[in-house]
C-alpha cells in the first residue's frame, strides 16, 4: 500500500500526494499520475499501485486538496474550480521535481481531465522524459506544442463524447508540425474504457469500460514507459 507525502510546488506551497514505492526500492524510475475528474480515490490509487507492482514509483497529486466525489454533477464542479495551468505546472511540476530527486528518470500519465494536463504539463514543466495521455486533451489555443520535448503516447476513444476523436485529429496535426515525437492510437470505444469502475449500474452513460481495450492499451504503456524511463 502507498502512503501520503507532503512535497513542494515551485512557488514554495506544499501540497499532498499519495505515493506507491515499488520493491526494487531506490533505483526505479518515477511516474506521475494525474486523476480525473472524480479527484484522488480508489481508482486512481490502483493506478498507481498498478505502476509500482510495475517497478515504478508512483505519485498521484492531490489537486482537490482532499476532495473526492461519486457524483458527476460535484465533479464537474470541482473541475471547473481547478485552475489547470496552476495545477499543470505547479503541482505537476512539484510532483516532477519530488520524484527527480528520487529516480533518474520521471514520465507522467493521466486519464480524462488529467490526460489534458498531462499534455499541459508536458509543455509547462521541465524535467518529463515520457507521458501517456489517456482519452483527454485541452482545448488547443492553450497548448504550446512547440515547448513540448517529452516523447508522447495517446490513448483515444473513437465514441469519445466529452473529448471528440476529431479534437484529436486537430491535436496530432499540432504537434506533427513539431518535433515532438508521438505515437497515438484509436481505440473503437467510448470515454473512460481503461477505468475499471465505468462499468454498472453507476457509470455515466457517456462511459464504458471495456476491459480488451484496456489491456491493450496498458500493455502499449508499459512498453512505452520502459523504453524511455528504463
Amino acid at each position: 500500500m502507498g502512503t501520503t507525502v507532503s512535497f513542494q510546488r515551485p512557488d514554495g506551497q506544499s501540497v499532498q500526494g499519495y505515493l506507491a514505492e515499488p520493491a526494487q526500492g531506490p533505483d526505479a524510475p518515477a511516474v506521475v499520475v494525474i486523476q480525473e475528474w472524480w479527484g484522488l480515490n480508489d481508482q486512481i490509487r490502483g493506478v498507481a499501485e498498478r505502476l509500482a507492482q510495475a517497478g515504478y514509483r508512483a505519485l498521484v497529486p492531490d489537486l482537490y486538496r482532499g476532495k473526492s466525489t461519486l457524483e458527476a454533477e460535484e465533479a464537474h464542479h470541482l473541475m471547473t474550480n481547478l485552475n489547470f495551468g496552476d495545477a499543470a505546472a505547479q503541482d505537476v511540476g512539484g510532483a516532477v521535481a519530488y520524484l527527480r530527486a528520487r529516480s533518474a528518470k520521471v514520465g507522467v500519465t493521466g486519464f480524462c481531465m488529467g490526460g489534458a494536463l498531462t499534455l499541459l504539463a508536458t509543455s509547462m514543466v521541465q524535467g518529463i522524459d515520457a507521458a501517456v495521455v489517456w482519452y483527454g486533451y485541452p482545448p488547443l489555443e492553450y497548448l504550446d506544442a512547440s515547448k513540448i520535448q517529452a516523447s508522447l503516447l495517446g490513448h483515444f476513444a473513437t465514441q469519445d463524447v466529452p473529448f471528440p476523436i476529431a479534437g484529436v485529429d486537430a491535436l496530432e496535426a499540432r504537434l506533427a508540425a513539431t518535433d515532438v515525437k508521438f505515437e497515438f492510437h484509436r481505440y473503437l470505444a467510448q470515454h473512460g474504457f481503461a477505468n475499471e469502475t465505468a462499468c454498472g449500474p453507476r457509470r455515466l452513460p457517456m462511459t464504458q469500460y471495456d476491459a480488451a481495450w484496456a489491456q491493450t492499451a496498458w500493455d502499449r504503456s508499459f512498453s512505452f514507459f520502459g523504453t524511455r524511463l528504463r
